[in-house]
C-alpha cells in the first residue's frame, strides 16, 4: 500500500544549505560561459544552403533526421542511466548532481544554441560536422532531463524490503542494478523515452534550421524542410512533410515502442496476474523466434555472467582496500568541489560586470517579460493537468485502449506545432487574440505531453491487486481516486510537472516570437526577449533574460516541486 515510511514532518522541514546559496551563482556562471562563448565566435560556415522543397528530396531529408534522432536518444539513454544511478548510490554526489540537474534542465534549449553551435563551428571551421554535432547535442538536451528525473525517482521509490533482500543475498553492484534497480525504473523509463523522442520531433525545426547573430545555420533534414515550407507558405510541402513524419513515428511505434511497453509489463511488482496486459505482435514473434533464443543464450547470457563475475570480484575486496578507495574518493570530491567553486565565483563576477553595463530599459523589458511568461506558464500547467491526468489514467489502466490511443498520442506529441502554427495564427487573427493566445496554445502543446506520459506510466505501475482490493471493498470512483489512483501516480505526476514546467518555459521561446512569411509576430514575454537577443546578437540581453528564466525555474523547483518530490518519495512509496 501507499503509506509513510518515516515521519514526513521531520523530513520536510525547510533547511537552507550551502548548495541552496551556491545554486543561483552556479546558474549565473554557467549561462555566462555559454553566452561568452557565443560572443567570441570567429569560425566560418557556409550559410547559403537552401532546402529544396521538391518531394523527391524528402526521403533523404527524413533519413538524415532519423540518424540524428537515433544518435541523440542513444546519448540520452546512456547519460540518464549513469547520471541517475550515480546520484542514487552516492549521497555525496547526489548533493552535487541533483542541483546541477536543476540547473541544466532550467536553461532553455534554445539559449544553448549560440554557445553550442558557434563553438562547434569554430572547432570545425568551414565544415558541416560542427553543426551536425550541435544539432544532436541540442536534441539531446531536449530529451534527457525527463528520462533522468524519471529513473532517479524510480530508484528512490524502490521498496525498502527489496533493498534489504538484495543485501541479505549479497548481490554485487552489477547484480543489484540488473535485477532490482533497472527493472524498478523500466516502466517509467520506457514511457519517458517515448516522450523524449516525441519532444525531439517537436523541436526539430529549431534544431535543424536557426538564425544566430544574423547568420543562418541550416542542415538538410525533415525539420528544416518543414520550416522552409512554412516560411514560404507551401501548404502542400507542409502536408507531405507531416505525412512522412507521421509515417516514421508510426513505424517506430509499431516496431520499437509497443514491444518495449509490452516487455516492460513483466517488471511491474504484482502478486496477482493482471487481467489485461499490453500486447505486441513484434514482441510475440521475437519471443517465439529460435534465432533470437540462440542469440540470447550464446551472446547476452555470457556477457551478463562476465559482468556478474567481474563485479563480484570487486565486491569481495578487502576492508583495507575499500578504506583506501574511500579516502581517495573523499579527496577527489573535495578537489572537484573546490575547482567547481572557483569557476562558479569567477564566472559570477564576470557576469555581474557585464550585466552592470546593460541599459535600464533592457532590464525593464526582461522583468516585464518574465511576469507575462510566468502567467502563461501557470495557465499552461493548469490546462495540462486538467486534460492529461484523467486521460493518462484511463490509458494506463486499460491496455487495449492504450494499444489504440498510445500511437495517436505519440504522433500528436511529435508533430512540430511550429509547422502548423501559421495556420493557427491565421485562425486566431480572424477571431482576435493573435499571438498572446497562440503562445499559450503552443506552450501547452510543447509541455502537456510530459505530464501525460508520466501519468500513463504511473497508472500502469500501480499493482493490479490494489484495484482488485478496491473492487472487493466496493470503493466509489471518488474514493478510488483519493486513496489509490492519485497516491499511486503522485511520484510520476510530480516528475511530469517538473519537466512540463521546464518545457513550457522552453516552448515560450518558440511561441512568443514567430517569423511567418517575411513578417515577425511577437508577444510580450521572456521567451520573445531571448529569441530577439539571439537573432541580433545582443549577448548581454541574452545573458540577462536567460539567467532570469533559469532562476525562475530553479526557484519554483526548490520552493514548490522539490518538497512535493520528497513527499512522493516518503509518503507515497509502495510497500510490499
Amino acid at each position: 500500500m501507499f503509506q509513510p515510511t518515516i515521519d514526513p514532518k521531520s523530513e520536510f522541514r525547510s533547511r537552507w544549505s550551502i548548495g541552496d546559496v551556491l545554486l543561483p551563482l552556479a546558474i549565473i556562471s554557467l549561462i555566462f560561459i555559454v553566452v561568452q562563448t557565443a560572443s567570441k565566435f570567429t569560425g566560418t560556415y557556409d550559410d547559403e544552403y537552401v532546402i529544396n522543397l521538391s518531394l523527391s528530396f524528402l526521403p533523404t531529408y527524413a533519413l538524415q533526421t532519423l540518424v540524428r534522432m537515433l544518435a541523440a536518444y542513444g546519448l540520452s539513454l546512456v547519460f540518464s542511466l549513469t547520471y541517475a544511478y550515480v546520484a542514487y548510490r552516492s549521497t555525496t554526489w547526489s548533493k552535487v548532481l541533483i542541483p546541477l540537474l536543476d540547473i541544466l534542465q532550467s536553461i532553455p534549449v534554445l539559449s544553448f544554441l549560440p554557445a553550442v553551435v558557434l563553438a562547434l563551428v569554430s572547432l570545425f571551421p568551414g565544415q558541416r560536422l560542427g553543426i551536425e554535432i550541435a544539432s544532436i547535442l541540442l536534441i539531446f538536451t531536449g530529451m534527457t532531463w525527463n528520462m533522468t528525473f524519471s529513473f532517479y525517482q524510480s530508484l528512490n521509490s524502490i521498496p525498502q524490503e527489496l533493498i534489504e533482500a538484495s543485501q541479505v543475498y549479497r548481490l554485487s553492484a552489477w547484480q543489484r542494478f540488473w535485477t532490482l534497480e533497472l527493472p524498478s525504473g523500466i516502466v517509467g523509463l520506457v514511457w519517458n523515452s517515448v516522450m523524449s523522442v516525441a519532444g525531439g520531433w517537436f523541436f526539430l525545426m529549431q534544431t535543424e534550421s536557426f538564425t544566430l547573430s544574423n547568420r543562418n545555420f541550416t542542415l538538410p533534414g525533415l525539420g528544416s524542410f518543414l520550416k522552409a515550407a512554412a516560411d514560404q507558405g507551401d501548404n502542400l510541402a507542409i502536408l507531405w512533410g507531416i505525412i512522412v513524419l507521421v509515417g516514421i513515428i508510426s513505424v517506430i511505434d509499431y516496431f520499437i515502442w509497443r514491444p518495449m511497453i509490452a516487455w516492460a509489463e513483466k517488471f511491474k511488482h504484482e502478486t496477482v496476474e493482471a487481467a489485461q496486459v499490453p500486447e505486441s505482435r513484434v514482441l510475440d514473434f521475437l519471443r517465439r523466434s529460435p534465432t533470437m533464443r540462440i542469440i540470447g543464450d550464446r551472446l547476452f547470457m555470457p556477457i551478463s555472467e562476465t559482468f556478474n563475475r567481474g563485479f563480484s570480484s570487486k565486491a569481495e575486496a578487502s576492508p583495507l582496500t575499500k578504506h583506501k578507495k574511500s579516502k581517495w574518493m573523499n579527496w577527489l570530491n573535495w578537489i572537484l568541489v573546490g575547482a567547481v567553486g572557483f569557476i562558479v565565483l569567477g564566472g559570477t563576477l564576470e557576469a555581474i560586470i557585464l550585466l552592470s553595463k546593460m541599459p535600464l530599459d533592457n532590464w525593464k523589458q526582461v522583468l516585464i517579460g518574465a511576469v507575462f511568461t510566468a502567467i502563461r506558464v501557470f495557465i499552461v500547467l493548469i490546462i495540462s493537468l486538467l486534460i492529461t491526468v484523467p486521460i493518462g489514467v484511463t490509458i494506463g489502466r486499460d491496455p487495449k485502449l492504450a494499444q489504440f490511443l498510445q500511437p495517436i498520442v505519440q504522433i500528436a506529441a511529435s508533430v512540430p506545432a511550429t509547422a502548423l502554427f501559421p495556420v493557427l495564427l491565421l485562425g486566431l487573427a480572424n477571431i482576435g487574440g493573435g499571438l498572446d493566445i497562440g503562445a499559450v496554445i503552443l506552450m501547452t502543446l510543447g509541455s502537456m505531453w510530459y505530464i501525460l506520459f508520466n501519468v500513463i506510466a504511473g497508472a500502469q505501475a500501480i499493482p493490479s491487486e490494489l484495484f482488485e482490493a478496491a473492487r472487493v471493498y466496493k470503493l466509489s470512483r471518488l474514493q478510488r481516486w483519493q486513496t489509490l489512483i492519485l497516491p499511486g501516480i503522485f511520484p510520476y505526476l510530480v516528475t511530469g510537472i517538473i519537466t512540463a514546467v521546464g518545457g513550457a518555459w522552453n516552448a515560450s521561446i518558440a511561441g512568443e516570437y514567430i517569423k511567418f512569411q517575411g513578417k515577425v509576430l511577437t508577444a510580450t514575454g521572456l521567451g520573445s526577449t531571448i529569441t530577439q537577443a539571439s537573432d541580433v546578437g545582443d549577448f548581454p540581453l541574452l545573458l540577462a533574460s536567460t539567467i532570469v528564466m533559469s532562476l525562475l525555474v530553479v526557484t519554483t523547483n526548490r520552493l514548490v516541486w522539490r518538497p512535493l518530490y520528497r513527499l512522493a518519495q516518503v509518503k507515497y512509496q509502495l510497500l510490499v
